[in-house]
């Protein structure tokens, strides 16, 4: 595995320099692997410049996202093809995302439930969901499914507004005897999206994820929720509220999202808010950059050496060097928020806002598990004399997800293709010594 993110001191991870000769003479310890997994909708995002008279046609209100069945979407596929309308087609689905992220970031492998089509054809839908995932993601464990997986269209008018056309296919067909026990159980965290708990006529891929959560909780791997949408918290954010209450350990948001489920508008009060239901809370906020917000014990942290910032909670970062613990593993819990803004201002041109939450929870979700790791192959390490969440402190996890959500943005795709530069092309190598 990757050390996640830069540093300029040394850090065995854990790696030493042997004589190649006495190596021979000593038997070299096996690393114990890791992995993280996920269940997902797989889809694949068709990105497309269209005419509004191509919106009033196919009956999809402008701006807005609207389901429609297979026919509607086989015929739209085809039309936008034949029309050259077509700009990019992308594997997506938000856990799809960021387990590759983090595969591509860590090196490592991420476990991957949901389903496929059984006859994959060349050119096909279910055919660039496998050419644009990662190989280091586990896809064996994808349940075989008769029909296309989703496809999501979207459909870009001249004036710059985006309008979402959904087709289901399959996406949601996987069943509760396609979650792997041993598998979500040696995870170093399971990772769903609220997505998955809208499941209807029939469809029991929300049956699996709560039967994945009931896996994850009797081995004590964190659940990892990302919140997905606004419009889907809205409806009852009371129930969600005692969903993740009852079952997530790390919950990751926007300031939309983070609205809808708190009431409130500031990103600094909603992860604050959202801090009564889990143990730690990663909010992008745009243009603001972002906020993480989490648990240490009192008597374990550490005073930041950064400017302290203003906000609704006076000088709200004065422990963000202190490292994320479970509220449980707290004898004396303390609060302990960070914020960064965006990574040399944010790109020029931002070409994709889509996936730059799923990158920034790639890189939590990166750290997370190089303490899982570094916990397993070094247990001696004074690092683990007390139990944390994270590898590495609140300010270090906030750098490392910004970094990340800068490259999504400042590409097409996404997905990463790769991962960071082992050297940063421009001035701001000083980010990582902050």
């Amino acid at each position: 595995m990757k050390f996640p993110g830069q540093r300029k001191s040394k850090h065995y991870f854990p790696v030493k320099n042997r004589d190649p000769l006495l190596a021979q003479l000593t038997q070299q310890p096996q690393h114990i692997p890791t992995h993280v997994s996920g269940i997902d909708q797989t889809l694949v995002d068709i990105e497309a410049k269209v005419a509004d008279e191509l919106l009033h046609r196919y009956e999809l209100p402008k701006g807005n996202s609207t389901l429609i069945d297979d026919d509607k979407a086989h015929k739209l596929y085809n039309e936008l093809k034949q029309s050259n309308l077509i700009c990019d087609e992308f594997a997506g689905g938000t856990i799809g995302n960021t387990v590759h992220n983090y595969s591509i970031l860590a090196d490592d492998r991420s476990v991957l439930f949901g389903v496929m089509s059984n006859n994959i054809e060349v050119g096909s839908y279910a055919y660039r969901y496998l050419c644009n995932t990662s190989s280091k993601v586990d896809l064996n464990y994808l349940q075989p499914v008769d029909g296309p997986i989703g496809r999501c269209f979207t459909l870009i008018s001249e004036c710059g507004e985006r309008t979402f056309a959904i087709s289901k296919g399959s996406m949601d067909k996987l069943t509760p005897e396609f979650i792997n026990k041993e598998i979500v159980q040696s995870s170093s965290a399971l990772v769903l999206t609220a997505y998955l708990m809208r499941a209807s006529g029939g469809d029991q891929i929300g049956a699996a994820a709560l039967k994945a959560i009931e896996y994850a909780k009797a081995a004590d791997v964190p659940v990892v929720l990302t919140l997905g949408t606004r419009f889907l918290i809205e409806e009852d954010p009371l129930w969600w509220r005692d969903f993740i209450k009852q079952n997530v350990t790390i919950l990751a948001m926007n300031e939309d999202e983070g609205e809808a489920l708190t009431g409130f508008r500031d990103p600094l009060s909603a992860s604050d808010a959202a801090l009564e239901w889990c143990d730690l809370v990663l909010t992008t906020a745009g243009p603001l950059g972002l906020y993480m917000a989490g648990y240490t014990e009192d008597s374990e942290k550490r005073e930041t050496s950064h400017t302290l910032l203003p906000g609704v909670i006076p000088e709200f970062n004065r422990y963000e060097f202190s490292r994320p613990k479970l509220k449980s593993d707290c004898d004396t819990p303390l609060k302990v928020f960070a914020h960064i803004a965006p990574y040399m201002g944010g790109p020029d041109i931002i070409r994709n806002t889509n996936g730059a939450g799923d990158g920034a929870l790639a890189a939590l979700l990166h750290d997370l598990a190089s303490n899982t790791y570094h916990k397993a192959n070094v247990p001696g390490s004074s690092k683990h004399k007390r139990d944390g969440l994270c590898y590495s402190s609140f300010s270090q996890v906030c750098k490392y997800a910004n970094r990340v959500a800068y490259e999504v943005l400042a590409q097409h795709s996404p997905r990463l293709s790769r991962g960071l530069p082992e050297r940063e092309d421009s001035l701001e190598e000083a980010y990582w010594e902050r």
